[in-house]
């Protein structure tokens, strides 16, 4: 019996969970204001981020640069909205800021390591701020 694509997909996901891969994401939910995003992961799993924090988080190369010690900090955006979001394959997606940002892929795994590190690494992206003399504004 050939089973359509979105049977497979369902299938495939309990499988990849129990053989310990990243669990998949069960909503994404971007707040009224588009200056936030909620993501819950089928293992239960719930993060809250600002727009602001994914935006100066964003895995891309502009802001994580091309190897070890080139991170850039990326200053003046507290106002950023997310605009989009765009699905890429079974596995990440595109948030598109509207600052005009949109090369960053979010992948779950990527999601999950921010949301469980989130804390620190706004700590530490504050501290980088001050040291740099860069503003949020």
């Amino acid at each position: 019996m050939n089973k359509s694509s979105d049977d497979q997909e369902t299938m495939a996901r309990p499988a990849a969970e129990a053989a310990g891969e990243t669990p998949w994401p069960t909503e994404f939910r971007v707040s009224k204001e588009k200056d936030g995003l909620s993501v819950t992961f089928s293992d239960g799993r719930s993060y809250d981020f600002t727009a602001e924090f994914l935006r100066v988080m964003s895995p891309s190369a502009e802001v994580q640069g091309h190897g070890p010690g080139q991170r850039q900090t990326v200053g003046g955006k507290r106002h950023v909205r997310i605009a989009d979001i765009e699905p890429v394959g079974n596995y990440a997606v595109k948030i598109v800021f509207d600052d005009g940002h949109d090369t960053g892929l979010y992948s779950w795994q990527h999601i999950i390591e921010l949301g469980e590190a989130k804390d620190a690494l706004w700590t530490r992206y504050l501290e980088e701020l001050a040291e740099k003399g860069l503003m949020r504004e």
